[in-house]
Parts: structure tokens; sequence; C-alpha cells
């Protein structure tokens, strides 16, 4: 007897290969992703993404529901419940730390896929590709009743300096610049599984870094990938193999999930 199972994916380093540059989800997942759809499984992408910069990966892969802005945003049948602010002391605190230090800074302001900005530097010394910029002469965080991610361009040993840090969230993908964003995947997951009024262990987590964590310290079942950091695969129930060595395809068959559901 299958029963059914509510899976939750990341997508960068999970789902999809490549990185930002070079994007692309491999065949396999696609086939591993069409078989648990046929088998009668709920997908949800788990992504520390803002909604509006994953929701076409979102469309793209046939999938409904999504757990985005590192757990704090939650997407069901298509339709956005909503997204919780970052804390806005924490927030303002970090940026005027940033002006005194004169690090470049962003904010996203909104559920979209554009920084805001004070002026040009963040993005001469970011050379980023993710976002879209806007600049905001005299951009000042208190004018916004709510600020979803915050950006710094610093170094490593700089970043060392900045004591704000230390009440928020916050993670380095890029050698330039800093995100700090939700890491709490886990709430996230656990609003949509009460939303369908579903047990907790019968979810399956995929992930591969250090914003995943959250996800592998529950009582479900957890899945990380062959290129995962080693913190993650400590934490997994089972690791699988790289992303592009068709991690997702056999972590699934590994798993039993091919199975159609009967129950």
């Amino acid at each position: 007897m299958s029963k059914k199972k509510y899976l939750f994916f990341d997508i960068d380093g999970t789902l999809a290969a490549g990185g930002y540059e070079n994007f692309y989800i491999p065949d396999s997942a696609k086939l591993a992703i069409d078989k648990l759809k046929k088998a009668g499984h709920f997908l949800c992408i788990a992504t520390g993404r803002s909604q509006a910069l994953a929701i076409d990966t979102m469309k793209d892969l046939g999938f409904e529901n999504m757990v985005s802005d590192g757990g704090y945003g939650v997407t069901i049948n298509n339709s956005l419940i909503g997204i919780k602010p970052l804390p806005k002391k924490e927030i303002v605190a970090l940026i005027r730390e940033c002006q005194e230090k004169g690090f470049p800074w962003g904010i996203q302001i909104d559920n979209s896929a554009t920084r805001t900005v004070p002026d040009d530097r963040f993005q001469k010394v970011a050379h980023d590709i993710y976002m879209k910029q806007r600049i905001v002469e005299g951009l000042d965080p208190e004018n916004y009743e709510n600020i979803y991610k915050a950006y710094v361009a610093c170094s490593i040993e700089e970043e060392k300096t900045l004591k704000s840090l230390k009440n928020l969230p916050w993670y380095r993908f890029h050698e330039n610049y800093l995100f700090v964003e939700p890491s709490y995947k886990s709430v996230g997951i656990k609003k949509v599984m009460d939303y369908f009024g579903a047990d907790y262990k019968d979810a399956v987590v995929f992930g591969d870094s250090g914003n995943d964590i959250s996800m592998f310290k529950d009582d479900w079942t957890k899945v990380a990938m062959g290129n995962a950091i080693p913190e993650l695969k400590e934490l997994a129930d089972y690791v699988t193999d790289d992303v592009d060595k068709n991690g997702i395809y056999n972590a699934c068959e590994k798993l039993g999930l091919y199975t159609p559901v009967t129950c």
C-alpha cells in the first residue's frame, strides 16, 4: 500500500543545476516530477527566492504550490496567501550600520524581481545579474512598512564587522555581497501541511544548502543532494546523487515514490 506524500523541493542546487547564469532543470528531474504527479503525490517548491522570482519556475514545472521567501511566503493552488516581512527594527539597524561603514546596500520592499537601492554603488561592487535594480535617491528603510529582504555588498572580512547581522538571518551565495533573508522553510512547510490537514510525518523534503537546514530538523523524511553541504548531509535520512547526475530521480526511486498512491 502506497501512501500519499507531500514533497517539498528546493530549487537552486536541488531541482535546478547550473547556477543563476546557466540555470536549467535536468531532464531526469522533469521525468521524476511527471512520474510523481502520476503517482498521486503532492508537489511543492520550497525556496529562499522571493515569490516573484520563483513563480515562473513553479509554473514551468507544473507546480501549483510553493513555500517562498525562505519560509515566509506561501502560495497555494497558484494563489499567494501572504508573505511575512523581516523585523523592521533590526533591518533598519543593519542599514544604518552599513551607512556608517560605507557598505553599499539595497532592500526589497515588495514582491518583485527588483532591488531598491539609494545609488549605483551596489551594482558596481556586486556585479549582480540576479535582480533588476531601482535607484531611489535618499532611500530610507524607515519609510517602508514592509521590508522582505536586504542586500549588503561587502567582503567576507568586512561582514565580520557588521554587528547588526547577529540579529538577522543571512547567507552569502556570492563573493561580492550577502543576502539578508528568512531561513525558516520549515515554518512555511508546516503552514502548507496544516492547510491540507496533512500529517507532518508524510512530508519529504529535498535540499542542498545552508538555507535548507531549518527543514532538515523536523520529524519527516529528509533528502540531501550529493552536492549538498556537509552539514545538511549529516541531518539527512538519505543522501542522493548530485543534481546533475539524476539526483532527484534516483532519490524518488529509492524511496518508492513512483508507486501509485492507494491511500
